[in-house]
């Protein structure tokens, strides 16, 4: 089409969702969201997008307010209105949509996933990928044999200062680098001790346990302290949070599975009330090689130890970076500041949701690697390497045992309690196929 044959089309008003349908149609995306929760922000921005050339077709969540609110949000960026609904599985039944973006809670992460691969849907997955290690090898396995886009949403990786200092340390601008220590500290308060009672009206409590065996409403669960309420649901602050940084570690020192994780971790904050799990952890994970990722989480402690509420410093034979969402700082092995980057971008700090640039770039990566047109940034193989060092620590911690792990593939040798937990018992029905 020329570009007189644009300007003309502009002339005649055209609305955007016509204006979409027009330039590209053959490239153009049917997306729908399923869980319309703290992530819904990351999104609005590359769908309203008209150079993204998508078209939201649904809006998913299993609380009425939910799907009500976020359709109020999108109106004020869109000229035509998605379809409301209440099941991530009928949304997957619709031939018409081409991808879906998962931000459900944890445990619906993988299974919406593969039910998504099934019915031949490309999938944008919030971390972590999987609840278990299990269902990370089995998303691994499911990409592969349904062969769509499958990309997990760590979006540091499409921080372009992110994206330049990790080439300059693959480079050899601090040497060897044999030492990444990720932490996060954040103010997070008491939460009520969970209690029986009443399905809060509008939510489909069923269609929430989705694959998770069925257990009585607790009071205060399913708007976000499923995260802190057992393991039914959540992956605790390691799944929640440290999928990102410890993804940077990874990346930045190159390495996969590790030989040994250790963990020191407790509950120290408000012992007595609800959140079922520690606050506060120190994990160490060695890897071949002699290289080590450290883990310093404080959920609930929100002195910046390292002059950030969040970050990764990977130490070198010859200097240091400290990378995080706000940019880089490069130092030499004395420790002088020689080279720093600010990203000048809107999603730096530890807030609870949102989204910014990082995610605006993200899922438009996702968007460009179903088209063909970008080499993707996080596939899920990558996504499930990271998501693995999260479960290991969680299960160091749950079994009160350093775990031995084989370096080829992070199988635990040593505990038969570590073992038990590779895995999960699903509510019958939900289980998935044995791709393993």
């Amino acid at each position: 089409m020329t570009t007189a044959g644009l300007s003309s089309f502009s002339a005649m008003s055209f609305t955007a969702k016509s204006y979409n349908k027009i330039i590209g149609s053959n490239e153009r995306l049917n997306i729908a969201i399923a869980g319309l929760g703290r992530r819904l922000g990351a999104y609005v921005a590359p769908i309203a997008n008209k150079a993204s050339n998508v078209e939201l077709v649904y809006l998913c969540d299993v609380m009425k307010s939910q799907r009500e609110k976020a359709a109020e949000r999108f109106a004020e960026h869109l000229d035509y209105t998605p379809k409301l609904e209440n099941s991530i599985l009928k949304v997957m039944e619709d031939k018409k949509v081409d991808a879906i973006i998962n931000a459900t809670p944890d445990h619906w992460h993988a299974p919406g996933t593969w039910l998504a691969l099934e019915n031949g849907k490309h999938v944008y997955v919030e971390k972590p990928c999987s609840h278990n290690p299990k269902e990370g090898e089995l998303l691994v396995a499911y990409q592969k044999k349904y062969k769509r886009v499958v990309q997990m949403g760590n979006q540091q990786r499409s921080a372009l200062p992110s994206q330049e200092i990790i080439n300059e340390i693959h480079n050899g601008v601090i040497g060897n680098p044999y030492l990444a220590v990720a932490h996060y500290a954040n103010r997070r308060g008491e939460v009520v001790v969970p209690s029986k009672s009443p399905v809060p009206d509008g939510l489909d409590w069923d269609l929430f346990q989705g694959p998770s065996p069925r257990k009585e409403y607790m009071h205060d669960t399913w708007n976000y302290n499923w995260h802190w309420y057992g393991w039914d649901f959540g992956t605790a602050e390691t799944g929640n949070n440290a999928t990102h940084e410890l993804d940077i570690a990874r990346w930045a020192l190159q390495v996969e599975f590790p030989k040994k994780v250790k963990v020191n971790a407790e509950k120290l904050h408000w012992p007595n009330d609800g959140w079922s799990m520690y606050d506060t952890m120190d994990a160490t994970f060695e890897f071949n090689k002699d290289k080590i990722i450290k883990w310093d989480g404080k959920s609930r402690n929100g002195y910046s130890t390292y002059g950030k509420g969040r970050g990764t410093i990977i130490y070198g034979t010859d200097g240091t970076v400290h990378v995080d969402r706000g940019g880089y700082e490069l130092y030499d092995r004395t420790g002088k500041l020689v080279k720093e980057r600010k990203s000048g971008g809107s999603e730096a700090g530890t807030q609870l949701g949102g989204g910014g640039d990082m995610s605006s770039m993200h899922v438009v990566n996702f968007f460009e690697a179903i088209r063909g047109k970008e080499e993707q940034r996080s596939p899920i193989d990558e996504g499930a390497k990271s998501t693995l060092l999260c479960h290991l620590a969680n299960m160091a911690y749950r079994t009160g045992e350093t775990l031995e792990c084989d370096p080829k593939n992070g199988h635990i040798t040593n505990s038969e309690k570590g073992r038990a937990l590779w895995g999960r018992t699903y509510e019958p029905g939900w289980e998935p196929q044995d791709l393993l």
